[in-house]
């Protein structure tokens, strides 16, 4: 089954929806604008029940099917990054240094195209759940909307979520059983030495030098601490020190990620950067504090889900434009939360070429909504089915 006709009649408005939410970019839970375009469309659609102000600026809306069963949620998340947009479309941000840069505005039409067709149709059992995220980006939207009590409130029983792929073939999905994206963790070091003359570092406690010791001895906690076969990135992306040549400052300040799957190589990286961060402040004889922050947990599909999910996506695409196990990513999705709670899947959708993800050059490819929506409404239809008898 290709993208679904009806689907495929509003593809045009899709493409105004999202270039309207492409113009308007919000940050973090602060989403007004977009949440009411959202929820303008949701009530001249049909639904049956609207829920606002979830995790600030989240949706909820219900559409019932025609027969009684559970309900299946889908999730779009919404915010943007705070980046100069240097796209030059007719519909580039209104917004100095916003722009939506990861595809949120796509993902939000995607849904809202599927939100149209199952009101007009609703050909399954049961009820949707549509649900519209904030702070995916930066917050933990998805931890707050779940927090917030959605899955027990509008009894949902599985979930389900796309994100656009840059560099992928154009309407092709992949996913993979198990964990597909990694936990994200942060850290903060701020070193405090002794500051002096350039030309007299004798008299200091450098902490310049102590900077770089530090930083060159955190990578070896994944060349020398941890089993090779388990997935495991640290890197330092950020040190801040100094503000001219010939004075040694008193601070310095080193900031990283870090990206696992397994709790144990967390609890592994976190050991020991302590241990290298007090170690080498003695060895310099500086102070040095380590704030290490948790961040979003693993992305695990539910293995039988995401097999269920990559069907339905070979029947919108066909079966040979479909990886169902392509493995996992060192990326991060704070619907981890989600499917913590629930059994679902995640998958990506193939934008074709084009700049890539996060990056000021980045826009959505509207030619893939349709298929986005269509998979949507599909997974549906197929997860609960209207049993007809004669």
């Amino acid at each position: 089954m290709p993208v679904l006709n009806r689907i495929a009649d509003f593809s045009d408005d899709m493409a105004q929806w999202r270039k309207h939410l492409h113009s308007i970019p919000e940050l973090g839970m602060q989403c007004p604008k977009t949440a009411a375009f959202v929820a303008e469309r949701l009530r001249e659609f049909g639904v049956d029940e609207l829920h606002e102000g979830i995790a600030e600026t989240g949706l909820v809306a219900i559409v019932n099917g025609q027969a009684a069963g559970p309900t299946i949620g889908l999730r779009a998340d919404m915010d943007g990054l705070p980046i100069e947009e240097a796209t030059g479309v007719p519909h580039a941000s209104v917004h100095a240094g916003r722009m939506h840069a990861c595809g949120h505005d796509g993902h939000t039409a995607m849904l809202l195209g599927a939100a149209k067709y199952l009101c007009e149709t609703r050909n399954f059992a049961g009820r949707v759940a549509l649900i519209f995220q904030p702070a995916e980006e930066d917050g933990g939207g998805a931890q707050v909307m779940v927090d917030e009590g959605i899955m027990d409130r509008f009894d949902i029983t599985q979930v389900y979520a796309l994100h656009n792929a840059p560099g992928v073939e154009e309407g092709s999905f992949y996913t993979t059983p198990g964990p597909i994206m990694a936990a994200v963790d942060e850290f903060h070091i701020h070193i405090t030495g002794k500051g002096g003359h350039g030309a007299m570092p004798h008299d200091t406690c450098d902490p310049v030098v102590a900077a770089c010791g530090i930083a060159q001895a955190i990578q070896t906690i994944v060349s020398r601490n941890h089993y090779a076969l388990e997935d495991l990135v640290v890197s330092v992306t950020q040190i801040h020190t100094g503000t001219t040549d010939n004075v040694i400052p008193e601070t310095a300040y080193i900031n990283g990620t870090v990206r696992t799957f397994a709790p144990h190589v967390q609890a592994m990286v976190m050991q020991r950067m302590q241990a290298i961060t007090r170690g080498q402040a003695e060895s310099y004889g500086v102070q040095a504090e380590l704030d290490y922050q948790v961040g979003y947990p693993a992305t695990i599909n539910d293995p039988a889900r995401a097999a269920f999910a990559a069907e339905i996506a070979g029947e919108i695409a066909g079966p040979d434009r479909v990886v169902p196990d392509a493995g996992r990513e060192m990326g991060a999705e704070d619907f981890a939360y989600m499917l913590e709670k629930r059994p679902g899947a995640y998958l990506f959708l193939g934008q074709g070429e084009g700049k890539g993800l996060h990056t000021a050059e980045y826009e959505f490819n509207d030619a893939v909504a349709p298929v986005g929506a269509s998979f949507f409404a599909r997974l549906v239809e197929r997860a609960q089915p209207l049993h007809h008898t004669t």
